[in-house]
């Protein structure tokens, strides 16, 4: 960084975690929580009787330490569990229009929701009603619809596998299969991606293959902001001597040394962890073409080796045994030229070959991936180019090996497990209707993407949002705020106030839910729900702490409610699923198989985990192989001219998804404000700029297409791959047309948007 002093802007050197992770809890805790209740909720997190962390996906190891948590877990807790209330007197001191002046932190942070809301438009304001009253709109309102096609069904990610599958059999009885979800806007590319590659769309390891791996490789993520439970896996593999890999445009400090908190030694020494022993800086936008340059050195040092009569660098006999399309990858890479390779990486031929040669003499390796890897144009083919790499050692399907999507919201898999798709299979229908009597629709339905569309289009005219903050999250705010304005029904079950509820509807309604902290008492007793994190492990999670208000409702029974009220003649017994959640966690065995003996082997410690084909070397293809994937070229993206920068939208520290916790970002010396952009100080240089210095950024787009730009932002010179940008999110989503995403998954380019740096102009008055 430059010697220049810019407000809120220095250099952190200390490691990830440590004493400012406890710090930060600290700070937390005490600005959000009451004493007696923080502490219940902090011990009971993530213990075989109590409950999830609503954090992020990462696994717990064997569910049994009472500090298996980290800062942004802490955070997340303290943030649900706030003693602070947001209630009817608050909504009739504030109208709508005023707190759309606010910024996101300051509504999330007034606390949890009390009441069932519904929007007054003569007072503009948010006014009480009774959950009856609700009901009776809400089901009013969908059964007006001339379509059910008309009405879109959005799922959170933190949605329990028991809501889920509520929600998606209350969708599909009222006659529709558009389910927009959270999904849609991360790890869809993987959803998509790796079941033409490997017969699953979700990981192949376990925590345990872990302990067992030769080496790491890590592709665009940060698991040092979004699931930093990760670090001490890391950490591990660390310690043990195994070389972690890590490709990412920027420097992460938890990618770069770790201080465990749960280690007396590292905290009271003050020594940390190294966690990458490589670090390389590829280009937003470059994987493909460091994935390629990878695969190259395989194919042309194992031509090399055989030749001279030694073993190999490729596992012909695994791939003969199991996989087909080889032979077209190699006639790929043998036409993809190492200069191609070196402009688009960003990195050097020798830096790329020194990484496959650590991946060539590990015999079992994992490779893990975030959003950097799908959030492009062509994030299904990337994703594939990764099991490309893994396929050609063998590194799918034993010990120590695999690939390891790793997801941010705590059962966004879950959700997709139990139903939560736009595109039901055939063994979906047949499940629903051999259980349910009756024939669920069998089109296809919207995904984020479509829905926007659709309700821009006016052939949506009701949102019905399970948690979540659809309108924040999407991409082209501009579109996305103006299109929902327009419906007639809009329903948003929440725990606490967020933009998307401000954007009123002509039927406005806020359904006020329990957090999965606090005790869900139904007819048959306390309840518990069911998780599945990034490894398919599904266990329970039960909350005991005494509900923010006595109105708040379970989300199981927010949509048993909303389903009654639409669907008089439902074939559903939605009060006996509600009554009992054993009895939905049956219906979701009898649909899916796959969680044969549900509510036995969930009462276990710990859980269980879903059967993953690939993790046993059997691929679950139509021709029951695994295959060799082409990405055509280089581009994983729409490209400028010459002169454009490529820009990645990224989270802060204080920060969960749209969640924006407080304004500091740690881990990156940014205090007290998100009004950045990341430059390498050559690009800066070579537009005339410096350190410090007030810009706007503005999108390449289509020619003719509206000019995109965000204005007022302050340039800061960070070690950045040069031709790469970074900003946050979602404050990057106006830089984002509806348009620019992945065909194949329809997930949003949020990664990488051609943008131009130039000096800010004058705002006209």
């Amino acid at each position: 960084m430059s010697e220049k002093k810019v407000p809120g802007v220095s250099d952190y050197h200390d490691p990830a975690g440590g004493w400012g992770a406890l710090g930060a809890v600290a700070r937390a805790v005490r600005q959000q929580m009451a004493p007696i209740r923080e502490m219940e909720a902090l011990r009971r997190m993530n213990q075989p009787n109590g409950f999830d962390c609503p954090g992020c996906a990462w696994p717990d190891p064997k569910h049994t330490s009472s500090f298996e948590f980290c800062e942004n877990g802490a955070k997340a807790v303290t943030w649900e569990a706030t003693s602070k209330r947001t209630t009817p007197e608050f909504f009739a001191q504030h109208t709508v229009s005023e707190l759309w002046t606010w910024h996101d932190h300051a509504l999330e942070n007034e606390g949890r929701l009390t009441h069932p809301m519904a929007y007054d438009k003569a007072t503009d304001s948010y006014v009480v009603v009774s959950w009856d009253e609700a009901m009776q709109r809400i089901g009013a309102g969908l059964r007006a619809l001339p379509d059910p096609n008309m009405a879109e069904f959005y799922t959170s990610g933190r949605a329990s596998n028991e809501a889920a599958f509520l929600y998606q059999l209350f969708a599909r009885e009222y006659g529709t299969n558009n389910f927009p979800d959270c999904s849609n806007m991360c790890h869809e590319a993987t959803s998509v991606g790796l079941p033409e590659s490997i017969g699953v769309g979700k990981g192949t390891v376990t925590l345990e293959d872990f302990d067992h791996c030769d080496a790491l490789f890590s592709f665009g993520h940060n698991p040092g902001t979004n699931h930093p439970r990760m670090l001490s896996t890391l950490r591990e593999i660390s310690l043990r001597g195994k070389p972690i890999i890590v490709f990412n445009p920027l420097p992460e400090r938890g990618l770069e040394r770790f201080m465990a908190p749960q280690s007396p030694a590292e905290m009271l020494s003050g020594k940390s962890t190294p966690i990458a022993s490589t670090y390389y800086r590829v280009k937003v936008g470059g994987d493909v073409a460091a994935l390629k340059g990878m695969m190259k050195y395989l194919l042309d040092t194992d031509t090399a080796e055989r030749a001279a009569g030694r073993p190999g660098t490729i596992d012909h006999d695994f791939i003969a045994a199991n996989a087909t399309g080889f032979e077209a990858l190699v006639a790929d890479l043998q036409a993809t030229t190492w200069e191609a390779i070196e402009r688009k990486s960003g990195l050097s031929r020798a830096d790329l070959e020194a990484a496959a040669a650590v991946y060539a003499n590990a015999e079992r390796v994992i490779v893990c991936y975030g959003m950097g890897i799908t959030q492009h144009n062509h994030g299904t083919e990337n994703v594939q180019q990764i099991a490309n790499l893994l396929l050609m050692r063998g590194n799918i399907g034993r010990e120590g090996a695999g690939i390891c999507p790793v997801r941010g919201h705590s059962n966004v898999q879950g959700d997709r497990t139990v139903g939560i798709t736009e595109k039901p299979n055939k063994a979906l229908n047949e499940g629903i209707r051999k259980r349910f009597g009756f024939d669920p629709p069998t089109a296809h339905g919207h995904d984020a993407v479509e829905a926007v569309k659709a309700i821009r289009d006016g052939r949506s005219h009701a949102l019905i949002c399970l948690g979540g903050n659809l309108a924040v999250a999407m991409s082209d705010p501009e579109v996305t705020f103006a299109a929902m304005a327009k419906l007639d029904l809009v329903v948003h079950i929440a725990t606490k106030l967020n933009r998307s509820h401000l954007i009123m509807a002509r039927e406005s309604i806020l359904l006020p839910c329990l957090g999965r902290t606090e005790l869900d008492m139904q007819a048959g007793g306390p309840q518990s729900v069911t998780v599945e994190d990034s490894m398919s492990m599904v266990h329970a999670s039960a909350g005991r702490l005494k509900p923010a208000s006595p109105l708040l409702k379970s989300e199981p029974a927010i949509v048993a409610a909303m389903a009654k009220a639409t669907l008089p003649d439902s074939k559903v017994d939605w009060n006996a699923m509600v009554a009992d959640y054993d009895h939905i966690r049956d219906a979701i065995e009898a649909v899916f198989p796959i969680f044969e003996r549900f509510n036995d082997r969930v009462r276990e410690p710990g859980g269980f985990r879903l059967y993953i084909a690939a993790s046993e070397g059997v691929w679950d293809t139509p021709d029951q192989r695994a295959h060799f994937l082409l990405a055509k070229g280089l581009d994983e993206d729409v490209q400028g001219p010459e002169d454009t920068l490529t820009l990645a939208t990224l989270r802060s520290h204080d920060q969960y998804n749209t969640t924006i916790y407080g304004m500091d970002d740690r881990y990156r010396g940014i205090t007290g404000r998100r009004d950045v952009i990341f430059i390498h100080p050559d690009d800066l240089a070579a537009r005339g700029l410096q350190h410090g210095d007030c810009i706007d950024v503005e999108a390449v787009g289509k020619p003719g297409s509206a000019p995109r730009v965000v204005r007022g932002y302050t340039a800061v010179a960070y070690p950045i791959a040069e031709g790469s940008v970074a900003m946050y999110y979602p404050e990057g989503n106006a830089l984002v047309a509806l348009d620019n995403y992945d065909a194949r998954s329809g997930t949003p380019s949020y990664k990488s948007v051609p943008v131009r740096i130039l000096a800010a102009q004058p705002v006209t008055p």
